[in-house]
């Protein structure tokens, strides 16, 4: 019997000192029954395994793209048996989730518009290397096993993850590397041909950070990562991602399955647009200049239901086809993301009748809350943050059991939007993956500042409870959980703050125009074109994350957005050192840790038999007592 023949491409990046990493992609072998399958190696020792299904028939009353991402982490791919009761893989792991997210940011908008069937993308990591990470590779796994799938999808999508270290961009650094290097950036684009044959990366999807290390690393002559930095890094991730999508495409044009005929449903017809045009656009002028986003829904929602009974009585009248009742949120919100955009690009007023860099009022307030180890708000404009810090013994911190060689974690940032901070009503409880996105977005903005373990022995829960919501929730949680870490007597090495960016883009006689909008409200982040978020402190950027609705991003617009974003943060950083400029005085309420030091062959007669002294000793003193491998001593 013949074996399956087996397609591969492979693309061989060059770090120059630090070596070369080896992406190889092949298709035949496995998964042969999804639409299609590509197993994903670097070097030798990783490999994953990414399928694209698709259902046969669209999905009746969605209005909506129905993508899912779901990633998969094995046991067994790090040669570990699970350490749940069961012994076998439950829920996915937080860094799973957050991989979701960092795959399917950048393919959505690649499908074509109006596919209505349930297309699932199942990321499968069946070996891991101790030292690696699989992120980026599944990017690119999951882009090609779309891309030869037979979907309308203009991929292919690239994704890379680099490493400053020193003075160059190192490719899909290893999880050592981390410890010498300043920023870590994840980058995924397209490859895009201009009308002169020239080659450019559109870029779909940041996320990056400074490392925990960054701050000693500077402080010692280590680049600092400031936005000239970081737009140096986009650019230098272009000729890696030219690379790997070369290397799709060469595997794509013998493996890929011809594009089928899928059902393609167009929001709307150009008939129903035109007839809500000329009723609403007049009128929407006037509601999109409300300041107040209740008075302005309200003022929305009156208007739309007119729409829909002009819309009804037009078909009743046979003026309209019967599709355009189904037609008409469609096209009612086209036509508001014209006018909004309209007069941002023509008069540059927003819809609050701000400038396109002007920040919207702040106000910042420490100890809010009794009893609790430290507290803020942090308001801008609408959107309001609470953030709570408490403090624990390092014991306390969250042990991990992952694929990643991180077991433990200190800090860690929790963050909640319930359905009220919208004035809407829905379900508590669990967070979804927006809310851990988000949250780990938020806690990733705070690490390069905290102090050290020999500093402040300390376990550290924060805490976000998005109170009220009108752009930019993460990054007001940046901002809240700075002021609360203070309060909490926390020595941050230095303050931090967060902005997100948005984008307006369209043709102005004949030419793509784009505008950069500072401080995004929730409806220019709905109608715009991109969702640009930066925090860092007044010296250098601590983290970063982009996502566009668009098919990719000049670099050019995200370097100027980068300054823009450093403006506004200065002013910001302002507020909260009006507010608090010190760390507080520890709460009354909060554990006292003292740390001492013993030898490393004292550790036993310490803890005794079945550990019995160091329980005689909590037991008569009330202390708490920890014990650390290099044999210090945490008492609190």
């Amino acid at each position: 019997m013949e074996g399956p023949e087996i397609t591969s491409a492979e693309a061989v990046l060059d770090n120059g000192k630090f070596g070369t990493r080896t992406v190889r992609f092949e298709t035949g072998r496995l998964a042969q029954q999804a639409q299609g399958a590509v197993a994903a190696y670097l070097d030798e020792d990783t490999m994953i395994l990414s399928a694209t299904s698709a259902g046969k028939h669209p999905r009746d009353g969605f209005d909506f793209f129905p993508l899912t991402v779901d990633v998969e982490e094995r046991s067994y791919a790090a040669g570990k048996i699970p350490g749940s009761f069961f012994r076998r893989e439950g829920r996915p792991s937080t860094e799973a989730i957050l991989v979701c997210r960092l795959i399917d940011r950048p393919l959505r908008p690649t499908f074509v518009e109006g596919l209505r069937n349930e297309v699932q993308i199942v990321i499968t990591v069946l070996s891991i290397a101790p030292d690696e990470f699989y992120d980026a590779l599944a990017i690119n796994a999951a882009s090609l096993s779309t891309q030869i799938s037979g979907l309308p999808f203009y991929g292919p999508v690239g994704g890379i993850r680099l490493a400053l270290i020193g003075d160059q961009w190192v490719a899909f650094p290893k999880h050592s590397q981390l410890a010498d290097a300043v920023f870590d950036l994840t980058v995924a684009g397209r490859l895009v041909t201009d009308e002169n044959g020239n080659e450019d990366i559109a870029i779909m999807m940041v996320e990056a950070e400074a490392t925990e290390g960054s701050w000693d690393l500077i402080k010692a002559g280590a680049t600092k990562p400031d936005e000239a930095i970081v737009a140096q890094g986009l650019e230098a991730s272009k000729p890696f991602l030219t690379q790997l999508i070369k290397a799709q495409l060469q595997l794509a044009s013998t493996a890929a399955k011809p594009i089928q005929d899928f059902p393609l449903f167009p929001p709307y017809q150009q008939a129903t647009y035109d007839s809500v045009a000329g009723l609403a656009w007049e009128d929407l002028k006037g509601v999109y200049q409300i300041a107040d986003k209740i008075e302005r829904q309200n003022a929305d929602d009156q208007l739309k239901d007119r729409v829909k009974g002009h819309v009804a009585s037009e078909v009743e009248a046979e003026r309209l086809p019967a599709s355009a009742n189904g037609e008409v949120s469609a096209a009612y919100k086209s036509v508001s993301k014209k006018v909004m955009r309209n007069r941002v690009l023509t008069e540059g007023i927003r819809i609050d009748g701000r400038g396109l860099t002007d920040i919207r009022a702040l106000d910042a307030e420490v100890q809010v809350i009794p009893r609790v180890h430290g507290s803020a708000i942090f308001q801008r404009g609408e959107t309001q943050i609470l953030g709570v810090t408490t403090l624990n013994m390092l014991k306390m911190e969250q042990q991990i059991d992952s694929l990643n060689p991180v077991t433990k974690k200190r800090y860690l940032h929790h963050y909640n939007f319930p359905p009220y901070s919208t004035g809407e009503t829905g379900r508590v409880g669990s967070p979804k993956r927006r809310e851990i996105g988000h949250g780990f977005l938020a806690e990733r903005a705070l690490v390069p500042v905290l102090p050290s373990r020999e500093d402040f022995p300390y376990a550290i829960r924060q805490v976000s409870e998005a109170l009220g919501s009108n752009g930019s929730t993460s990054m007001g949680s940046v901002c809240a959980s700075t002021l609360s870490l203070l309060n909490a007597g926390v020595p941050l090495r230095a303050p931090v703050a967060g902005i997100a960016m948005g984008l307006i883009s369209d043709d102005v006689d004949g030419q793509v125009r784009y505008a950069a909008l500072t401080d995004i409200l929730g409806a220019e982040d709905a109608l715009g074109d991109m969702d640009f978020k930066v925090a860092g402190t007044s010296e250098f950027v601590t983290a970063i994350q982009l996502d566009t609705k668009l098919a990719g991003l000049p670099s050019s617009v995200l370097d100027g957005a980068l300054k823009q974003a450093k403006e506004a943060r200065t002013a910001i950083l302002a507020v909260i050192n009006a507010a608090i400029d010190a760390p507080d005085e520890m709460a009354p309420t909060a554990p006292r840790v003292i740390s001492v030091q013993i030898p490393v062959d004292k550790i036993g007669e310490l803890i005794g038999p079945k550990g019995k002294t160091i329980n005689s000793i909590q037991d008569t003193t009330g202390a708490d007592i920890s014990i650390e491998e290099d044999g210090t001593v945490y008492i609190g």
